[in-house]
């Protein structure tokens, strides 16, 4: 089970890009909540208590108690909007849920006992994590924080795919559902090959391409940089 996390909020009536801007400017996120078959209601949080909370890793794939006034609601994040340059979230998105309805969600893969995997400790390989994430479905009450992958066993040029994952009670991957089946891999480990360069190559192509050039007829950038400056 995932951790909890209150958010305080207050309800907004102004709606559309010049009350969102407005609300940025006092220090506040727009955001809107929606599902369970009620109606969406325009919300507003606080920036910085929202950026604190971002911190978390959990905070991405766990119930979240969204407060306003004297009532609770319980929901999880489904879309967050960043400011490209600043460290300000411009916009987020909720859904609520309730206890007895399934919920889809992305949560984090951790990956463990890379120290003693074979291919890394006696095959001299590297782990390539191919996912980050992934979506499961599940009741809330077995949403999991994150699902563990064991590659303590991990031999070198081998993988592990999404079936292969123990999944908690109650947690399914909807990719991996009959009839869709799109299992495919989350990590690997492999040689990095390095491709080194020798310096006399370097300058044997540096140049080859000058002499082309001048065959071309055409004036060495140095010297053209060089007539430009004394002209100055």
């Amino acid at each position: 089970m995932s951790d909890d996390f209150d958010l305080i909020a207050e309800l907004r009536a102004d709606q559309g890009k010049g009350a969102s801007r407005r609300l940025r400017h006092q220090g506040k996120v727009p955001a809107i909540i929606y599902g369970a078959g009620r109606p969406p209601r325009a919300l507003a949080f606080d920036q910085n208590k929202v950026l604190q909370q971002l911190e978390n890793e959990s905070f991405y794939s766990s119930i979240l108690n969204i407060q306003v006034n004297d009532k609770s609601q319980a929901a999880i994040l489904k879309d967050l909007q960043r400011h490209p340059a600043k460290h300000m979230i411009m916009h987020m998105d909720f859904q609520r849920i309730v206890d007895d309805v399934e919920i889809k969600m992305n949560v984090p893969l951790h990956f463990i006992g890379e120290d003693i995997a074979p291919g890394i400790k006696t095959g001299g390989g590297s782990v390539s994590r191919l996912l980050n994430d992934v979506e499961v479905s599940c009741l809330p009450k077995y949403l999991p924080e994150y699902l563990e992958v064991d590659i303590s066993e991990l031999e070198l040029d081998e993988m592990l795919n999404l079936s292969e994952i123990k999944l908690p009670e109650g947690v399914e991957i909807p990719q991996l559902a009959p009839g869709i089946d799109n299992d495919q891999p989350m990590v690997s480990i492999h040689v990095i090959k390095e491709i080194v360069i020798e310096e006399e190559e370097v300058e044997d192509e540096a140049v080859e391409a000058g002499e082309e050039g001048e065959a071309a007829g055409d004036e060495p950038a140095a010297e053209a940089s060089g007539d430009e400056s004394g002209d100055e």
